[in-house]
This record gives C-alpha cells, structure tokens and sequence, in this order.
C-alpha cells in the first residue's frame, strides 16, 4: 500500500539524493495523521456542542476528580495556553453555564474553576463520541498493534512533556 508520503520520500530522493529524508517517512505521516485526527476530533466535539478548547479544559476538570475543579494555573498546566487565554476560556465556559469560578479557601486572592453538573455531562458525552470516533479510526490494527504504535509514540512524545 502506498500513501501520500511515499510519493512525497521518493520526489525528494529523486530531486535531492544528497539528503538523507529517512525522517520524512516517520514525522510526514505523523503531521498528516495529526491532522486527520484535528479535523476528526472537531467533528466529534461539535457533536456535543463543544470546541476543541471547551473539551480540553472541561475534561481537565473532569480528570481531577470530585469536586472537579483546579485553579486557573493548574488549567493552564494540562491546557499548554497562556493566562491571558485561560482567563478568555473560563469567562466564556462561565457564560455557557459549564464552569463557575468560586473563591479558593487557601489562597483569599486566588479562585478555583469547578465543572457544574451540565459541564461534567458534556464532558462525558463527548469523551464517549471521540472515544467511538478513535476506535473506528484504529480498528485496522491489532490490540498488539496499538500497544506497540502507543509505546514508539510515547518515546517520541514524553521529551517534549517532560521540559519544564
């Protein structure tokens, strides 16, 4: 089978068989996945009346456990946006009744941002849909086969996660 990067490697081997393109088989066909898997995911979000962005934040509050809520900075922290951006975030999920901010018991200058029972339905039912959504788009491969593509990605991955 012979997809879009192979036609890709071999044009440049053809036109620079002074470079060494080895790495294009790899990362092209992970920039191509990832934006399949961008396209994908917003189809799936917007199932549930959800942006790509209200799904990253309300699933972060969803992930902390009872009573689901962080504070803005730990928002930021699993979101990779800035405050400026999360303030933004919060004050609009805060208009669509999904979170509400209460003050923070331990910091009087600092608030908490806590999922509302509309919020954590949301989450769940659109996790549920990208979850059905992903499991089509892997069924091709094996369980095996996921666990062994999971475990090269995560070597790829986890240098960039790891930066403080």
């Amino acid at each position: 089978m012979e997809d879009e990067v192979d036609r890709l490697v071999a044009a440049w081997r053809r036109e620079r068989p002074d470079l060494d393109v080895e790495p294009l088989e790899v990362l092209s066909r992970v920039s191509r996945l990832a934006r399949h898997l961008d396209r994908a995911r917003r189809i799936a979000f917007a199932e549930h009346g959800l942006e790509p962005w209200e799904f990253d934040v309300l699933t972060a509050l969803r992930r902390a456990g009872s009573p689901y809520q962080l504070s803005p900075g730990q928002l930021l922290t699993q979101t990779l946006v800035t405050s400026g951006t999360m303030t933004n975030r919060i004050d609009r999920l805060t208009g669509k009744g999904l979170v509400k901010r209460l003050p923070d018991p331990d910091d009087r200058r600092g608030v908490l941002v806590r999922l509302t029972d509309d919020g954590r339905d949301r989450a769940d039912q659109a996790l549920a849909g990208l979850l059905a959504h992903e499991r089509e788009l892997l069924a091709q491969l094996t369980s095996a086969q996921q666990g062994e593509l999971a475990g090269l990605l995560r070597q790829l991955v986890a240098p960039f996660d790891n930066i403080p």
